[in-house]
């Protein structure tokens, strides 16, 4: 282990650092005990700014470097099996390399906390921002929040491990955010004191987990065979109880880090004046950010368009959705940055938050939209856009015409129809 140098800040500090530079920061300000790293881009300056805090001194953690993102997952289960606050990133095909182990990781109920800056998947090879690595593998029992600014991803890693390691949670914990966009471009970070931190986020127990403690003075077996006529299918509906139950924990670790360092994130979902909005395009990520440009434009002009910004979708915020669809809203997009080959719209979150509309006695005209892919640029001009097309289908009750709209759904940038 390495020692501590006496430089843990005493005072705030604002520094101006990268998005994985930020996840590295919440990383060590959290005190992990245990890293595992493989590089892969654009994550890898997240491992090597925590290589350099543990070899300079500035963080007491075991550092394992490993051959692969599936060893890399693996050697954490042992660490967070002996009750060791645990942290690795990964990105795109890492993520998907290590997808065997997601699933250990999750039916194990261990608190591991990872970073992802999202990427495209090959072929063809692509590093730039997009989600379908984190959307394709949405549905392994692990906790997926996205973060939309470099203040979010460091806030975010504090307030991963205080949910993620909450009695009544026990699950491992995705922050999302994209490559590139987000990774490598650099803006100021506030790093309160580290004894405020401290107070926040107290170190896990010391006994270990208490459904799961590895100990050599007393081994137990785990993971053995299950017939089907055992408790295999009330394991799986308790991790999606936990899931489901997390909301109200997740509320509540907002509050509470608001309370502790002045910063809001509103909960599972943001509402960018909803409220009285006839027309509403639903998102995650960056772009969420950048939408909220176009709608003060519009704003500007009397229109009453509005965002509703998708802060996690593991677990999914069916009640904020719902509260959506019932309000005065006519028409929604729904913009995915990431794909869902052969399902309803092409798109992930659109066929999911369309499922949920079912649930609501209002028809509501919906538009899905696929954009971003591959780290394409969507501009603010072509959000206006989007938010005319969705005017038109308010007002006129008229879908797009052109060839970017396939199979009921507007592929943005699309060169080639079918």
């Amino acid at each position: 282990m390495s020692k501590i140098k006496k430089s843990e800040m005493d005072k705030e500090q604002t520094i101006i650092m990268s998005g994985n530079y930020a996840s590295a920061w919440g990383a060590k300000c959290s005190r992990v005990k245990v890293i595992s790293a493989y590089p892969i881009t654009p994550q890898t300056t997240v491992v090597e700014k925590l290589a350099d805090f543990v070899d300079g001194g500035e963080l007491d953690a075991r550092y394992i470097k490993v051959e692969s993102e599936h060893s890399v997952m693996a050697s954490l289960v042992g660490s967070s099996m002996t009750g060791a606050r645990s942290f690795t990133a990964t990105s795109g095909q890492g993520l998907l390399y290590m997808t065997e182990m997601l699933h250990w990781v999750s039916s194990s109920r261990l608190p591991i906390v990872t970073t992802i800056a999202s990427r495209g998947i090959a072929p063809p090879w692509n590093i730039w921002a997009e989600y379908t690595d984190i959307l394709s593998i949405r549905d392994c029992g692990w906790i997926i929040q996205f973060a939309s600014t470099h203040q979010e991803i460091f806030d975010s890693v504090l307030m991963s491990y205080k949910i993620a390691e909450n009695q009544g949670v026990m699950l491992p914990y995705f922050i999302v955010y994209g490559g590139f966009t987000q990774s490598h471009t650099s803006k100021p970070v506030r790093i309160p004191p580290q004894k405020e931190i401290d107070s926040f986020l107290p170190p896990p127990p010391e006994k270990g987990w208490s459904h799961l403690n590895l100990d050599p003075d007393n081994p137990i077996t785990f993971g053995n065979l299950l017939m089907p006529q055992q408790e295999y299918l009330d394991f799986r509906f308790l991790i999606h109880d936990s899931m489901v139950k997390s909301k109200k924990i997740i509320q509540k670790t907002i509050k509470e880090f608001k309370k502790s360092f002045k910063r809001d994130y509103s909960g599972l979902t943001e509402n960018y004046k909803c409220n009285d909005a006839d027309v509403v395009l639903i998102t995650y990520g960056a772009l969420a950010e950048q939408s909220k440009i176009a709608v003060d434009e519009l704003r500007k002009k009397g229109k009453k368009v509005g965002l509703f910004k998708l802060r996690y979708i593991r677990p999914f915020p069916n009640e904020e959705l719902l509260k959506l669809f019932n309000s005065d809203v006519k028409v929604i997009g729904i913009a995915d940055q990431g794909t869902a080959f052969g399902n309803p719209t092409g798109g992930p979150i659109s066929t999911e938050v369309m499922s949920l509309l079912r649930q609501s006695n209002r028809k509501i005209k919906v538009l899905p939209y696929v954009w971003g892919l591959g780290g394409r640029d969507v501009t603010v001009d072509e959000q206006i856009h989007v938010f005319h097309q969705l005017m038109q289908l308010k007002n006129k009750n008229e879908y797009p015409t052109d060839d970017t709209f396939q199979h009921g759904t507007v592929w943005m940038g699309l060169k080639t129809g079918a």
